[in-house]
């Protein structure tokens, strides 16, 4: 694919996240939404494989099924009260619109689009699929967490921790454990979407950081199974340890950051008397820990049988990876920002 066609799609990416971002009408945001998703397929198929391919027909069937459920949804709310704006009073079409809105993040029970997808497309695609194509869906879901149903955004939630969890335990493919987590972690952000959107928004960011610091070591390792990442201490022993680091901090070990939105969600919940749920959470949450110190015990604690004698016959270049220094360094360093966070 040529510079100007890349050029031009993250251009139309940036241009559908902020027309969504900046909008307050529902056919406005329907539209960023649909532009979002028009520049991301032509990204998904650079490379001309039947998985490639395979993977963007889902993806388009997934997302435009969501796009006609979150505007007859909208039509049907301005129907009711003559207006588009997204302030305007909850309807019956509220958790329609909710569930539309999951639907695109990719969230458990509608979930089962996001590991195909994510296993049939390149890292740097997934790693845009991932953060940047998640961040549209949820700033909707931002305003209107006033309006969502609790009882749905719990029932979601715990299903998604769960599922997040159970389903990256058998996994060798690192795309797919990769898109597990994800659905872990969006579940942890909508719990407390009702009570603190702000919290649900931090802990939003956080994510985006601690996943785009993974993509980019396993981007930087060329790692896009075990087997692989398994012998990459050889090659970059740095990057290595940076990478088991980030794992932890996903799997939300203290002192990492990774520990902090989960420190603060379950502090929420219980200062909404939601003990049980907290608890609950903190169960599910430890089939995700499994795979993660899984997967971190097979990169820094095995070792292949074949590395080579030599030293340095094997080291990646030492290229200046200033972004990734800086990416990596706030995924696993921002707990002590816990009393600033808790004080706001």
């Amino acid at each position: 694919m040529t510079p100007t066609a890349m050029s031009m799609f993250f251009t139309s990416l940036a241009i559908g996240t902020i027309l969504t971002l900046s909008s307050f009408h529902w056919l406005i945001a329907w539209i960023g939404l649909e532009i979002n998703t028009m520049a991301i397929l032509p990204m998904m198929t650079k490379t001309p494989h039947p998985r490639a391919i395979e993977a963007a027909t889902k993806y388009f069937l997934t997302q435009a099924s969501a796009s006609a459920l979150m505007l007859f949804s909208c039509l049907i709310n301005a129907l009711q009260t003559g207006e588009w704006g997204m302030n305007t009073p909850p309807s019956m079409m509220t958790n329609p619109l909710s569930l539309a809105l999951t639907m695109k993040l990719g969230l458990a029970p509608l979930h089962f689009w996001l590991p195909e997808v994510l296993q049939g497309i390149s890292l740097p695609t997934g790693l845009i699929l991932s953060t940047w194509q998640k961040i549209p869906p949820m700033i909707l879901l931002f305003q209107i967490s006033a309006h969502i149903s609790l009882t749905l955004m719990v029932i979601l939630s715990l299903t998604s921790i769960l599922i997040g969890g159970w389903g990256g335990i058998g996994q060798t493919q690192i795309r797919k454990i990769m898109a597990f987590s994800s659905i872990g972690h969006l579940g942890w952000i909508i719990l407390i979407l009702k009570f603190n959107p702000q919290l649900s928004i931090f802990s939003f960011a956080l994510y985006i950081i601690m996943t785009t610091a993974m993509f980019l070591s396993l981007i930087t390792l060329s790692s896009t199974k075990m087997s692989q990442i398994s012998t990459s201490w050889t090659k970059n022993p740095a990057l290595t340890t940076t990478a088991m680091l980030i794992l932890l901090s996903l799997a939300g070990l203290p002192p990492l950051t990774g520990f902090l939105p989960k420190l603060l969600i379950t502090l929420e919940l219980v200062k909404q008397n939601m003990v049980i749920f907290a608890t609950l959470t903190m169960l599910a949450s430890l089939l995700a820990l499994f795979f993660y110190l899984r997967l971190t015990y097979i990169i820094t604690l095995t070792l292949s049988p074949n590395t080579h004698s030599s030293l340095t016959l094997w080291r990646a270049n030492t290229k200046p990876y200033v972004m990734y220094s800086i990416i990596s360094t706030m995924a696993l360093t921002l707990l002590p920002l816990a009393p600033t966070i808790l004080l706001m």
